[in-house]
């Protein structure tokens, strides 16, 4: 069996855009397929086996000959594609370009989206989320564009906190190291114990665990000292 090609996704596109009414002629000027309606603007259509960011530089320099552009790829199984076809749908709404797939082993064709002006909606609740995330910050502690591992939160600086007021003065109520330590949720945070920093020693009383005395080594960096 032959590996796929671009000209593959070729023809289901040329009969889904015929049964439209459109006329489509292939590799006109610059472009891929060109369909006609009547008077009607063209619709460019730029093939590709998958997503590329070439693929969509090319599908935005087309917008300089008609607004309706659309990028289609060959569809894939699997979840990695899924996610990806997801992402790309989005980024193609943002650009004003239409995405297509097309199956190729029955040449099903499915439009995901199509060109048009995007004006997003604002997620006021993410928004909240990043500005808390922001305020309660202390200093600058992470590298912008390192991995989610290691990453310093907000969380994290007031577990720290936690742990040093127990690294100072042994096991002690959860009420007293809130006030002490400044953070209010302190008895939440100790009972959760997400990073394994805490151990109960009776009810209400939380001491340091070996991890959190490990943990209290690294403070400065964490609570955003210079």
């Amino acid at each position: 069996m032959s590996s796929p090609r671009e000209t593959d996704l070729y023809y289901p596109i040329k009969a889904y855009l015929e049964d439209q009414g459109y006329v489509v002629k292939a590799e006109v000027g610059a472009a891929d397929v060109v369909a006609l309606r009547g008077a009607e603007p063209p619709v460019v259509v730029e093939l590709k086996l998958g997503f590329s960011l070439a693929l969509f530089h090319q599908c935005v320099a087309r917008l300089k000959v008609s607004d309706d552009v659309y990028l289609a790829v060959a569809r894939q199984p699997g979840k990695r594609f899924a996610r990806a076809l997801k992402d790309n749908v989005a980024l193609a709404r943002r650009l004003g370009l239409g995405l297509i797939t097309v199956r190729l082993k029955d040449g099903l064709v499915e439009v995901h989206c199509d060109p048009g002006a995007y004006a997003p909606r604002k997620q006021k609740k993410r928004q909240q989320a990043l500005l808390r995330e922001f305020a309660r910050r202390q200093g600058d502690p992470n590298d912008g564009g390192q991995t989610r591992a290691g990453l310093v939160t907000a969380y994290r600086q007031d577990a720290l906190k936690c742990a040093l007021y127990l690294f100072e003065v042994g096991a002690c109520k959860g009420a007293d190291v809130a006030r002490a330590a400044g953070v209010s949720a302190a008895t939440r945070m100790m009972r959760d114990n997400h990073y394994g920093w805490f151990e109960k020693v009776e009810k209400g009383i939380y001491g340091l665990s070996p991890a959190g005395a490990e943990a209290v080594s690294t403070t400065g960096r964490i609570l955003g000292a210079d």
